[in-house]
């Protein structure tokens, strides 16, 4: 027992003397690998000076001015900014014809401003395709209308007799003396059918509707006049409107501007 602990005792004092002796020789290189990187430049010896080659060098230059272009705000990545839509782009245009007639307002303020034109511009553009609309309806098919479409015929069998052979001043005053304010509009109308047949202004037909002889008449301002008479003869005789003596004087008001 005493001649085995002897014996480790040596061999752990042997192998710690041995690990803390210095290594004194040199390790030597593969002559393969020396042979391989012979030649070869490092990236150090290339950053220190410049390389020899063969090639023929074209070396590369900035233009001038290259920071220039590159200092637009495309360029410019620092931020994000959100992309406009086409209505924000329309806003912003406005706000510039805006600035250039009134002088540079203040941003906030010129925004409202302009969402109160726009809206007033939008309004008005609406006001004014229902006012054409509605002429155009009132025109062609007139309102309060029992039935749609019903085209405005002025036949020869409601009167019994012909135009040509009417004594309108004498009828017109009959009805008025009534207080039938109604027929009395609707002969001043036949009245005035017959003196723009006299004038040759349009012709004359019971199976022609009224827009029919609106389109006969060349005259611009005739026409107006006249178109104006056909909305008012539509509404209170086809759609049956009731009117008292102060609606019929304005009526007649009208008549008479056409007729003198």
């Amino acid at each position: 027992m005493k001649v085995s602990f002897i014996f480790f005792y040596v061999f752990f004092t042997f192998s710690a003397l041995s690990a803390q002796e210095p290594v004194t020789g040199s390790t030597e290189i593969d002559s393969i690998i020396i042979d391989r990187r012979a030649g070869i430049p490092t990236a150090d010896s290339l950053l220190r000076g410049q390389s020899v080659t063969d090639n023929v060098v074209f070396p590369k230059e900035f233009p001038k001015d290259y920071r220039k272009k590159y200092s637009d705000p495309e360029f410019d990545y620092s931020s994000v900014n959100p992309r406009e839509s086409v209505w924000q782009q329309f806003l912003k245009k406005i706000d510039e014809i805006l600035d250039y007639l009134f002088g540079e307002m203040n941003p906030g303020k010129a925004m409202g401003i302009t969402g109160v034109i726009i809206r007033i511009l939008a309004i008005g553009l609406i006001a004014f395709l229902l006012y054409f609309l509605l002429r155009f309806l009132i025109s062609r098919y007139g309102i309060f209308y029992k039935e749609k479409n019903q085209k405005v015929i002025i036949y020869g069998t409601e009167l019994q007799e012909n135009i040509h052979e009417i004594n309108f001043e004498e009828t017109i005053r009959s009805y008025e003396l009534q207080g039938d304010f109604r027929s009395a509009v609707r002969y001043r109308f036949l009245k005035v059918l017959k003196m723009l047949t006299d004038r040759n202004a349009i012709h004359w037909n019971p199976e022609k509707t009224n827009r029919d002889y609106v389109s006969e008449i060349s005259d611009p301002g005739l026409r107006q006049h006249f178109t104006d008479l056909v909305y008012i003869f539509d509404n209170v005789w086809y759609g049956e409107f009731s009117i008292d003596e102060s609606n019929y004087k304005q009526f007649r008001a009208k008549f008479d501007l056409v007729i003198h």
